[in-house]
């Protein structure tokens, strides 16, 4: 996959409403392959909504997503499948770990379908997070900023075109949002992958990206 665009698209919640101003909502944008943005938003402009469209979790949106000039809602299952297994991976701002697991349990859930990092690996990435005595506690006991460390470090395993992240750092200070930033822009470079990151004020601390205001 090397595009991601919107067109004209708006939150059906949103329609009807005057005076949207947003650099995403009701526009012409694309996001490419191996670049990196920063989306800026407000509470409530729809910047959960605009990745789970991406992510083809909700479709209550007007206008059109498409993947390489293909619309999204043309997809089927087995295509989804496709891209959330290869293409696309996805940390949401709620980060869905299962907390009767632990927190190596909720990362190897999920590079067991990809087979991606060795166990080598991921103990390394819970190290330079500062969680490696974390890997046997149960999800549900972590704070949320060690439970966000765990959900980035599940994202990271997989392969992937772009790397999209809602709030990844919302709970993290600034020395674990430069090291989850170093993380993410190594592991996207090492795939040629884009990353795409909201905010509604804690930004992932990437130079060179390109800043869009929802």
């Amino acid at each position: 996959m090397e595009q991601i665009a919107l067109n004209n698209t708006l939150p059906r919640v949103f329609a009807g409403q005057n005076g949207i101003n947003s650099e995403v909502w009701l526009k012409d944008i694309s996001f490419e392959r191996s670049k990196r943005y920063l989306i800026s938003a407000e509470s409530g402009t729809g910047k959960s909504s605009m990745c789970s469209y991406i992510f083809g979790y909700r479709q209550d949106y007007s206008g059109t997503i498409a993947f390489d000039g293909q619309d999204i809602r043309t997809l089927t299952v087995a295509q989804w499948c496709e891209v959330r297994q290869h293409h696309i991976a996805y940390l949401p701002q709620d980060m869905r770990l299962f907390g009767e697991l632990t927190a190596m349990e909720n990362v190897e859930l999920k590079n067991r379908l990809t087979n991606f990092k060795s166990r080598q690996e991921i103990s390394k990435l819970f190290e330079l997070l500062g969680i490696a005595d974390k890997m046997g506690s149960l999800a549900s006991k972590l704070s949320i900023g060690q439970q966000q460390r765990v959900a980035i470090i599940r994202t990271l395993c997989q392969p992937c075109d772009f790397i999209l992240l809602d709030e990844p750092v919302s709970h993290l200070d600034d020395e674990n949002n430069r090291t989850v930033a170093r993380l993410v822009i190594d592991e996207a470079q090492r795939q040629g992958a884009g990353v795409i990151a909201t905010s509604v004020g804690n930004h992932l601390k990437m130079e060179d990206a390109t800043i869009i205001q929802l």
